[in-house]
C-alpha cells in the first residue's frame, strides 16, 4: 500500500512543476484613447433641404412668317382631306389661319 501513495505524490509534484514553468503573460501596452461625446445623435440632426429654384416662366417660341405660312398650309390641307374636299379651299384656309393664330 505504500507504493501506491508514492505514485500519487509524484503526480502532484509533476503538476506543480508544470505550473511553475508557465511563463507570465505580458501586459498590453496599448493606451486607451478617451472617447469624445457627441453633442446630438445623428437621428436628431435635421438635414438641410436645398433651396428650391423658382420656376422661370417658359418663353413662347417665336415663329417667322414662313413657318406660320407652312403651318397654315398643312392645317388647311388636312382639314380639307378629313372633309373629303367638299368645301371651297378658301374656307379651309381661313379656318386653319384662325386655328394657328389661337395656338400662337
Amino acid at each position: 500500500m505504500t507504493k501506491k501513495t508514492t505514485n500519487k505524490k509524484t503526480t502532484t509534484n509533476k503538476t506543480k512543476s508544470i505550473a511553475s514553468k508557465k511563463t507570465p503573460t505580458k501586459k498590453s501596452t496599448i493606451k486607451e484613447t478617451p472617447t469624445k461625446k457627441r453633442a446630438t445623435p445623428k437621428s436628431a440632426v435635421k438635414k438641410k433641404i436645398p433651396a428650391q429654384k423658382k420656376a422661370t416662366p417658359k418663353k413662347k417660341p417665336t415663329y417667322n412668317s414662313e413657318q406660320i405660312y407652312t403651318m397654315t398650309e398643312q392645317a388647311a390641307y388636312f382639314a380639307a382631306l378629313n372633309d373629303q374636299f367638299k368645301k371651297d379651299p378658301c374656307e379651309y384656309w381661313n379656318a386653319a389661319q384662325e386655328e394657328i393664330q389661337n395656338l400662337l
